[in-house]
């Protein structure tokens, strides 16, 4: 785990969540905040149980019951992270606002970044994905699930990575390496 170089008004570790519709950019982005915080990146996407990787490759959307152990397994990475003072960056969708109760019950340090793009942009995202198990469908099924978040950091996720990375360093005015 990296070490925190991050400026903030508070003790303890930075702990980001890169929030958004699948296509958006969370994974690429988070690597490179990672990078320049010289922290560790967690991709949520690797925490699913293999049932709903099958159930989401074959364009079925993920229920509530299906995300309640993913984002319990989550809930445990952060409070581990925190409990040992590492700093992270988590892609992670965060949906819906119960979920982002659930990961962050007990951990009120946690900063959610909501990165967002219109519509065409992330269809052509996700036309363009070979190797990713979600498929372009389920994006109507994320949109529809989607609560814009309350207190998030709010990012145009429309340009480059880099420059979206940036731009998060900026309004959260974090030191980089």
């Amino acid at each position: 785990m990296g070490q925190q170089r991050a400026r903030q008004s508070r003790p303890g570790p930075l702990l980001l969540v890169l929030m958004g519709v699948s296509g958006v950019g969370k994974s690429t982005v988070g690597k490179i905040l990672a990078k320049k915080l010289a922290c560790s990146f967690y991709d949520a996407d690797d925490f699913h149980p293999p049932g709903n990787l099958s159930k989401m490759r074959a364009g079925t959307p993920l229920t509530d019951a299906d995300r309640e152990p993913w984002l319990e397994l989550l809930h445990a990475l952060l409070s581990e992270l925190e409990a040992q003072g590492e700093s992270a960056v988590l892609a992670c969708s965060a949906l819906k606002e119960s979920y982002r109760e659930k990961l962050t019950q007990d951990l009120p340090g946690i900063r959610f970044v909501y990165l967002r793009a219109g519509y065409v942009q992330l269809r052509e995202r996700l036309a363009q994905r070979n190797d990713h198990f979600m498929p372009p469908a389920l994006l109507e099924s994320q949109l529809a699930d989607l609560e814009e978040p309350a207190g998030a950091v709010v990012v145009d996720a429309g340009p480059a990575p880099p420059v979206v990375a940036a731009e998060v360093v900026r309004q959260l005015d974090l030191e980089v390496t």
